[in-house]
C-alpha cells in the first residue's frame, strides 16, 4: 500500500530506513511511504515479529513492513496526492496523526493497516510529529507534540486546499489528538471555509485534560460544526495508558470513559471498556475488530453512533453515551 505522509521530524538519508526520521525536530517534509500487508493478514492485527515465535526480522509474507520511504517536493507530493484522490472512487482523504512512544516507521505501518482494515476508498494519510518513541521519554513527547502544532495546523490546511477532496476523515490517536483538536480549532479561525471539507473528526483513547477537553476544546469544535460535520470520542475505563496520565498529571484524561463528564451536546462518546482492549488497553482504535468495524460504518456508510448495529444507548443523568453491545 501507498500512503502519504506529513512529517516534522528530523531526517538522515543515510540512516537505516526505520530510523531515517528520527525523534528529533526538523522541517516539514512530504513525501510517500510503501508499506506491505501479508497476505494473510487478520483485521485489527499490526502484524509484528515476535520472538516467541522466533522472529528476528520483519517478513513481508507474515508482517505489516514499512519497504520503502520517497521523499518529495511539496509541488510534487500535492500534485500526486490529487492525483490519487482524483483517481479514487470516492474523492476523500483520511489523515491520521499517532500518540505518544511512537516512531515515524510504526506511524506508517498503522496507517496502512488501519486503511486497508477501514476498506478506506480515499487517499490514506498520515502526519507524523517527533515522538522519541520512548516509554520513559512522555515529558519530551508532551512538549514535541505542542510545538508541532503549529506545523500540523498547516499541513491540514493545505491537505484541505490544495486537493481536491471533498470529504476529509480526521483520526487522531492519544497524545496526537492534543494537536488534532487544536488544529480543528486553529482552522475554523483562520480558514472557517475549510471546514465544510471535513466530513468526520475521530478522537481515539484522546490523552488530554478532560476538564481542558469539556471546557475549552470540545465548546469550540463542536460551536463551528457544519451539518456535515461529526465529532465522535472512543473512550474506555480500562485504558491503564490514560490512568498513567492521569497519575502523572494529576486529572482525568478526556479518553477514561469512567469520566461522565464529557456528556457534551454535539460530541458523539462512544464506550469502548466492553470490548477487548488488550495489552495497556490503549490501542483499540486499531487493534480490535468491532472497534474498526464501527469506524468503518462512521466512514463508509454515515451511520451516526446509535444507529449502528455494534452500539447501543445507555442513558444516564448526566445525559446518554453509546456502548459497545457485545
Amino acid at each position: 500500500m501507498q500512503v502519504f505522509f506529513g512529517t516534522d521530524r528530523s531526517y538522515q538519508a543515510k540512516n537505516p530506513l526505520a530510523s531515517r526520521f528520527g525523534g528529533g525536530r526538523g522541517t516539514i517534509s512530504y513525501g510517500t511511504a510503501e508499506v506491505s500487508i501479508p497476505p494473510d493478514h487478520r483485521l485489527g492485527n499490526l502484524e509484528t515479529p515476535s520472538l516467541l515465535r522466533l522472529e528476528f526480522s520483519p517478513d513481508p509474507k507474515k508482517h505489516v513492513v514499512l519497504r520503502k520511504i520517497s521523499v518529495l517536493s511539496a509541488d510534487e507530493y500535492f500534485h500526486l496526492l490529487t492525483e490519487t484522490v482524483q483517481s479514487a472512487t470516492s474523492k476523500s482523504a483520511l489523515v491520521f496523526v499517532h500518540g505518544y512512544n511512537v516512531s515515524f516507521a510504526d506511524a506508517a505501518r498503522r496507517t496502512a493497516q488501519m486503511t486497508f482494515d477501514l476498506q478506506f476508498p480515499g487517499a490514506p494519510i498520515f502526519f507524523s510529529w517527533p515522538s522519541v518513541g520512548k516509554t520513559q521519554d512522555y515529558a519530551v513527547d508532551e512538549t514535541n507534540v505542542e510545538w508541532a502544532r503549529p506545523h500540523l495546523t498547516q499541513f491540514l490546511i493545505d491537505v484541505l486546499s490544495k486537493t481536491d477532496a471533498t470529504d476529509v476523515y480526521l483520526i487522531a490517536h492519544s497524545m496526537g489528538n492534543r494537536a488534532l483538536a487544536n488544529s480543528v480549532v486553529d482552522i475554523e479561525t483562520t480558514h472557517p471555509e475549510l471546514r465544510a471539507k471535513i466530513r468526520e473528526i475521530i478522537l481515539a483513547a484522546p490523552d488530554i485534560d478532560a476538564d481542558t477537553f469539556k471546557d475549552e476544546i470540545a465548546p469550540r469544535i463542536i460551536a463551528a460544526e457544519l451539518p456535515t460535520t461529526h465529532l465522535t470520542l472512543y473512550a474506555s475505563s480500562k485504558d491503564e495508558a490514560l490512568l498513567a496520565s492521569k497519575k502523572f498529571h494529576g486529572y482525568a484524561r478526556a479518553g477514561d470513559a469512567g469520566d461522565l463528564q464529557l456528556m457534551l451536546a454535539g460530541l458523539e462518546y462512544i464506550d469502548a471498556s466492553s470490548v477487548d482492549t488488550g495489552f495497556l488497553g490503549h490501542s483499540y482504535y486499531g487493534d480490535n475488530r468491532s472497534v474498526i468495524a464501527d469506524i468503518h460504518y462512521l466512514i463508509d456508510g454515515h451511520l451516526r453512533a446509535c444507529k449502528r448495529f455494534s452500539l447501543k444507548e445507555i442513558k444516564l443523568a448526566s445525559g446518554s453515551r453509546c456502548v459497545f453491545s457485545h
